[in-house]
């Protein structure tokens, strides 16, 4: 079984990154072949600097590696390392329908959202699709934002298929179920484009302030909370500290007599102490580059020794060799 995964270099990761996808895939390690890319390509439509997309790709490869993951049992590359992904995409253009991109939730919300769209934007779904493909990947972990792509990717595939003659192999999306909806500081669910992230890594002062300024409402330390279960912080705790101690936590909220300050101190120090062991692996990596960018290179070749031979299946059968 060969599970692919990719995560955009779009900025520091945070607890969403984390618990969305980061953890999910050090788990799928365990279980199957998995590919993880830093999908740099995909980051083209909206980050226009190119020193900052160096700076997030070495950033996420930091991360990645500090949170756990196995380069033993997983293949970790960039994206833009195994260029056949890029000729593929253009091959599946060809047959891609003009209304199943159009249809596309996450197209669909961005102009809701008034962001300009670029050909990338649109087509982004037929990137996603060669990156599922050109690895023969059967399992997809997405969340249920994500199901669609994955939909999109099939839909593609079994085109080709159609047209051309059995090429690809037909992913399953795989649903996070258990993947916790993770609120940001402002109670919607945390994006860096809502700007409302906890950085998984970061200053200690600057993360202290970000956390001690979570939105709560302005019922008294007196008062009880019955809807404790509802409270920003108390939602992080559960992510972050043992089932009990947020438990404790979160009877305190409910009896009332206990400040919403001492419990987002509290949730600092769990947070602060979660990370701390990945505090001190990335610190180690970032003292040794060339062991990082040497894992992404490994990484790349195995990827491109997979997508070379599925591309040659694919040119061959649409007569292109």
């Amino acid at each position: 079984m060969r599970i692919l995964s990719g995560i955009q270099p779009s900025g520091s990761l945070h607890l969403g990154n984390y618990f969305g996808m980061m953890k999910p895939a050090l788990k799928l390690q365990e279980e199957g072949e998995a590919f993880y890319f830093i999908a740099n390509y995909h980051s083209m439509t909206s980050l226009f600097d190119p020193e900052k997309r160096r700076q997030n790709t070495l950033e996420v490869a930091l991360d990645f590696l500090a949170c756990g993951l196995d380069t033993s049992r997983t293949v970790f590359f960039r994206q833009s390392d195994v260029p056949e992904v890029t000729e593929l995409t253009w091959i599946l253009t060809s047959l891609t329908p003009m209304g199943l991109l159009e249809r596309c939730h996450s197209y669909k919300d961005k102009l809701a959202k008034g962001i300009m769209p670029n050909h990338g934007l649109f087509a982004y779904p037929v990137l996603m699709a060669s990156d599922i493909l050109i690895y023969d990947s059967n399992i997809v972990p997405v969340g249920k934002d994500q199901k669609q792509h994955v939909e999109v990717a099939r839909d593609i595939a079994i085109k080709f298929n159609q047209q051309y003659g059995e090429t690809f192999v037909l992913p399953e999306p795989q649903i996070q179920a258990d993947t916790a909806a993770v609120p940001g500081l402002d109670g919607q669910k945390m994006s860096k484009s809502y700007g409302n992230t906890i950085e998984i890594f970061g200053n200690e002062k600057m993360l202290r302030k970000k956390i001690m300024g979570l939105v709560m409402d302005s019922r008294s330390v007196e008062e009880p909370k019955p809807d404790a279960d509802r409270n920003i912080a108390i939602q992080l705790m559960k992510l972050v500290a043992p089932a009990e101690v947020a438990t404790d936590y979160e009877e305190k909220l409910r009896s009332g007599g206990f400040g919403y300050g001492e419990l987002k101190k509290a949730l600092f120090e769990h947070y602060w102490n979660f990370f701390s062991e990945a505090r001190e692996r990335r610190k180690e990596l970032l003292n040794n580059l060339d062991t990082v960018e040497q894992i992404l290179q490994n990484g790349a070749e195995k990827a491109r020794g997979i997508a070379q031979t599925v591309l040659k299946r694919a040119r061959r059968a649409s007569g292109l060799e």
